[in-house]
């Protein structure tokens, strides 16, 4: 162990002595054992080690090599946003005058007409909502205190239903982007008490433009 420390020092030394000197020498004389930079007197046994030179000084040891990750290796990204759906919307025909309306509603509700503003636009949906004194009864305002009026309103008024059909996503992001660019032509025109409803009406239809790219 004695032995061993002393090297451990001469080693320490020789970092800090010129790069030349390297060499030690072991001298045994008897059971003592000396390290020493001096070759050894006589009547001692003489064994030299030499010490590897250090690295020079203000030597900076290389840095390792980044160790090389394959793609599989890497973090996973993060998953996509999933896009919006396309709006869903329907084209819808009114059966009183016949004019055209989108809805998100596909299947309106039937309604009682007064069969003098039907005229051939739209056929009578009685026979399948039931009979015409079935329709009325289902309206009491139509003969809630009026005698005889029952009989002139069943034979006056018929049971209708809007016609739809689902819009393509084309002609749904069509149609909505015209009902924005309305909308906020009205938002512009409004007073500021009138833009609440608008304003809401407006972040609807944004919602649903998402969908359409």
């Amino acid at each position: 162990m004695h032995g061993a420390r002393v090297l451990l020092a001469f080693a320490a030394l020789a970092a800090i002595v010129p790069v030349a000197a390297q060499t030690v020498y072991k001298c045994q004389a008897g059971e003592q054992t000396i390290y020493q930079q001096a070759p050894c007197t006589k009547g001692q046994r003489q064994q030299t080690i030499e010490l590897q030179p250090p690295a020079p000084s203000g030597a900076v040891a290389p840095m390792p090599a980044a160790p090389v990750r394959s793609v599989a290796d890497d973090d996973a990204a993060p998953p996509p946003v999933p896009a919006a759906p396309p709006p869903i919307l329907y084209g819808c025909v009114r059966a009183t005058d016949g004019k055209a309306y989108t809805s998100a509603n596909g299947h309106p509700e039937p309604y009682l007409a007064p069969l003098g503003v039907l005229g051939a636009i739209s056929q009578p949906l009685a026979d399948t909502y039931g009979s015409r004194d079935a329709a009325i009864a289902s309206a009491p305002e139509l003969n809630r205190g009026k005698g005889n009026a029952a009989a002139v309103a069943t034979s006056n008024y018929v049971w209708v239903q809007d016609q739809c059909r689902q819009l393509s996503p084309a002609e749904a992001c069509r149609a909505l982007r015209d009902d924005a660019d309305s909308n906020q032509r009205a938002i512009r025109n409004a007073f500021k008490s009138e833009r609440g409803p608008l304003e809401a009406k407006d972040a609807a239809l944004r919602e649903q433009l998402q969908g359409c790219g």
